[in-house]
């Protein structure tokens, strides 16, 4: 009778033990998961960056599924055909403004509805982004104006 108790006991601590492992395991193929993740972000943001350093033309990536288009550096351009359309259109504006442009001005320009904070902010984006890449100056007021042509 005692065996039959103490092979009842083992099987019990055994199946906890069991239970323990299986939950470990599964917190181990979350993180490995994650792992793989975060490392298929890190390879496409290494391709980006490659492919932005030398890059003439638009050069689209994919990061989580969606199309990133990359805007060269202005003095990794050749002109600023090298910018995709709204780009273009956006430099167009700000360098026939007489002076520096609110993004608001440029987004009645487009045809965006600038009433509409939310509408601006995507706008504003890409300005920023002209700007971080030397196609625009962006003043301390956070008016744009264009850089000289070179």
């Amino acid at each position: 009778m005692q065996e039959r108790q103490w092979i009842t006991a083992r099987r019990s601590e055994l199946d906890a033990l069991a239970e323990e492992l299986t939950k470990q395991l599964q917190e181990v193929q979350v993180e490995r998961d994650e792992l793989a993740i975060a490392e298929r972000v890190l390879n496409r943001l290494a391709e980006q960056v490659q492919a932005d350093a030398g890059a003439v033309a638009p050069v689209s990536a994919k990061v989580a599924g969606r199309a990133v288009l990359l805007i060269p550096h202005r003095n990794d351009a050749a002109d600023e055909g090298a910018l995709p359309g709204d780009y273009r259109k956006i430099l167009a504006i700000v360098r026939e403004a007489d002076g520096p442009v609110q993004v608001r001005a440029v987004g009645e320009q487009l045809g965006l509805e600038v009433t509409v904070r939310g509408k601006l902010e995507p706008l504003r984006a890409k300005m920023t982004k002209l700007a971080d890449r030397g196609w625009l100056h962006k003043r301390p007021d956070g008016r744009f104006t264009a850089r000289s042509q070179a």
